[in-house]
């Protein structure tokens, strides 16, 4: 292998890093750009390398033929290893928060990054090439089906003061009942306002889709005689 086919792989791989960065960048994901450049570069090093050794080995055996039998390399074990060991990053990138996880899809393309990185090391250009057209329509184009196309749920939670329970609960659970929303939770607490007042507060966990007008039902539950304050956190 020449240093000039080694520059060119190198070269490959940080433009294909840089694709698939590029739009995860443009998010604003934890990794990025960066990230996944270096993570491709690193892969397609790794299997530079191993296609030397391999080399090396072939080139030695020819010079000693008597070792034959005592020398080998195995081509597939590096890139096992990075395709494993990628997944430390790929961690860092997945936050969960309540009734939700993000950061699958930065995580997943961290490691499809990898991969490429290792074909693009091995000389496998149509398919190094190939795959990232196809990582990159994935994850610009299929956000906007998923988002005509499909009706995601997700969780909020709805914190209400009030001073007087009354039939609070039983109101509330009606509203939400009209409205086809479903309650996951209910929590209690005591808190104190500026005059030093006891008030009452609850916590609501409510599924809701992307039709789901928030602004409304925030307006809706303030509209209460019992709640001092609706507030709606995502």
């Amino acid at each position: 292998m020449s240093n000039y086919e080694i520059l060119f792989k190198i070269c490959t791989a940080i433009l294909i890093g840089g694709i698939i960065g590029y739009e995860r960048e443009s998010k604003n994901r934890p990794a990025g750009l960066r990230t996944h450049i270096l993570v491709c570069v690193g892969a397609a090093v790794v299997s530079i390398i191993q296609l030397k050794i391999i080399e090396d080995t072939l080139s030695f055996v020819t010079r000693y033929p008597k070792l034959t039998g005592m020398l080998g390399s195995d081509m597939g074990r590096l890139g096992a290893q990075v395709i494993s060991g990628v997944g430390f990053l790929g961690v860092g990138t997945i936050i969960r928060t309540r009734g939700s996880v993000k950061g699958l899809t930065t995580a997943a393309s961290i490691w499809v990054t990898a991969c490429i990185g290792l074909a693009v090391g091995l000389g496998y250009y149509f398919v190094s090439f190939t795959a990232t057209i196809g990582v990159f329509v994935v994850v610009v184009c299929m956000k906007r089906i998923e988002e005509n196309f499909f009706d995601k749920i997700k969780l909020i939670t709805i914190e209400i003061q009030y001073y007087n329970k009354g039939n609070l609960n039983s109101d509330v659970c009606r509203y939400f009942w009209n409205k086809h929303l479903k309650i996951e939770d209910v929590c209690y607490a005591i808190g104190k306002d500026e005059s030093r007042d006891l008030f009452k507060k609850c916590y609501y966990t409510v599924l809701v889709t992307k039709h789901t007008n928030l602004d409304k039902i925030q307006s809706d539950l303030n509209k209460f005689h019992q709640i001092v304050k609706a507030t709606i956190t995502e």
